[in-house]
């Protein structure tokens, strides 16, 4: 009986476990045919109340940033760098620096140079960190695809 009741403490304790790892981004794509030849992606951060996470234009000595990287193709070339809107900007005395950062949403857009008339999946993995007032959570990798 003792090991019964040990037992189904240990599994209540991993389901609490598992219910406090924190996803505050949640991360979705879209894609738009500008002409015969170009294309937009579109990737946005919907990002929970009290939480942010950091633009892709920090030192390498400052937080998490955010970085995308697409997988190459022989359907399309990238047309520039991963643009981003102007972020809130301040001074964090921990890493000494200005640090940009996001609330809220936040829509990144890559442009791209197709080379194929049909449908052409753009894919690759964004990495990022979110953080609040208190703590971050680990910097995470996601896969992404879309098509346009």
């Amino acid at each position: 009986m003792k090991k019964l009741f040990l037992l189904l403490a240990f599994c209540t304790l991993v389901q609490f476990a598992n219910a406090q790892i924190l996803k505050p981004v949640k991360w979705s794509y879209a894609a738009k045919r500008l002409n015969a030849k170009e294309g937009i992606v579109f990737l946005k951060a919907t990002i929970n109340n009290g939480w942010h996470i950091y633009s892709q234009n920090i030192a390498a000595d400052g937080p998490t940033r955010t970085v995308f990287t697409f997988q190459p193709s022989k359907d399309f070339v990238l047309n520039g760098k991963t643009i981003e809107p102007k972020p809130v900007s301040h001074f964090d005395k921990m890493f000494n620096m200005n640090i940009g950062y996001f609330e809220k949403t936040v829509v990144f857009q890559q442009k791209v140079t197709l080379k194929s008339a049909g449908k052409v999946a753009v894919k690759g993995k964004l990495e990022f960190g979110a953080c609040d007032d208190h703590q971050c959570t680990p910097p995470e990798e996601i896969q992404f695809s879309v098509v346009i």
